[in-house]
């Protein structure tokens, strides 16, 4: 039945290819209220100048919790009938059904930065992202290099369950459980709200004073983690490592506050997710998972062109 499914999804390919159908792109993310997704929307924004033979729409919640209502964005969008989809999903199994529904509708769906679960298997074309897993082993591995292999270190979480974070968490826990001797306080998870972010850590700071690392694992995360240690005072007296490089976060590794940010390409994966999903649509082959790479950030770097690629 799945055979039947993928070829009658590929009949249906090389149909609208054939015809070269022109349409809309729709490009759905986690949440529109933050720069890491707004430099996605640049990325696509350059991958459809130059062109006149699709348009692209850029959309998403509110907040990167309100997971219904991305799910609701993508069955609206399958519903206009666009050409194609770019899907971030904040949460990897209630957005399988919908993408599911748009490879029946033969949707090509390219997911990027969060995976979708196994049940999902076969129903989109290509997963752009960090591989998260080996960025938070890089993040783990400059936490050991900077605050020593003893001590407690808080990690300061943002989606309980969301793909990106069970790799990029959870990899750099594992790392430094079986390469130190440190101690992990948490996971907290801010939901992704940066005012969360801040009260948690606050709130941790003052009851773990001896704490000599800790991480914020996504944007708003760690914006938050790096206000509240400002305002406790606490900069410079432990390692302090982000993820994402937003104007924020620079400001910190600038400063000394934040001894390093790890940053995803995210201007990339709307640029290539784009691309791929024109290159579906004129019936050329994707491949089924690109890395779109991580760089972390430090003041030594911080002004090389390598940086500069991936800040936002």
């Amino acid at each position: 039945m799945r055979s039947l499914k993928l070829g009658m999804l590929a009949s249906a390919m090389a149909l609208t290819a054939g015809l070269a159908q022109a349409g809309e792109i729709a490009v759905i993310v986690k949440t529109t209220s933050s720069n890491f997704w707004q430099n996605v929307n640049k990325g696509a924004e350059a991958a459809i100048a130059g062109q006149s033979e699709h348009t692209f729409s850029f959309d998403g919640p509110a907040t990167e919790s309100a997971v219904a209502d991305q799910v609701n964005l993508v069955e609206n969008a399958i519903n206009r009938g666009v050409a194609g989809i770019v899907l971030a999903p904040s949460d990897p199994e209630a957005l399988a059904p919908a993408v599911k529904r748009a490879f029946e509708s033969a949707i090509p769906v390219v997911i990027i930065d969060s995976a979708l679960s196994d049940s999902a298997k076969g129903t989109f074309q290509s997963f752009l992202s960090t591989d998260n897993c080996a960025a938070g082993e890089e993040v783990a591995k400059r936490m050991i290099a900077e605050a020593g292999t003893e001590g407690k270190v808080a990690v300061m979480s943002y989606v309980a369950g969301v793909g990106s974070e069970i790799g990029r968490v959870g990899c750099f826990s594992d790392y430094l459980k079986a390469n130190s001797s440190l101690e992990i306080v948490g996971p907290y998870y801010s939901q992704s709200q940066m005012a969360m972010a801040l009260n948690q850590t606050t709130d941790i700071l003052a009851s773990n004073p001896d704490l000599v690392g800790i991480f914020g694992a996504n944007e708003p995360t760690a914006v938050g983690m790096g206000r509240a240690i400002l305002q406790a005072g606490k900069a410079g007296q432990l390692v302090a490592l982000g993820f994402d490089g937003n104007e924020d976060l620079q400001q910190f590794v600038r400063d000394g506050l934040m001894e390093a940010t790890a940053v995803q390409g995210s201007f990339a994966m709307g640029e290539m997710g784009v691309k791929a999903v024109m290159d579906i649509l004129s019936g050329a082959t994707v491949e089924p998972f690109i890395n779109t790479g991580v760089v972390l950030v430090d003041q030594e770097n911080i002004d090389s062109d390598k940086a500069k690629n991936v800040l936002y």
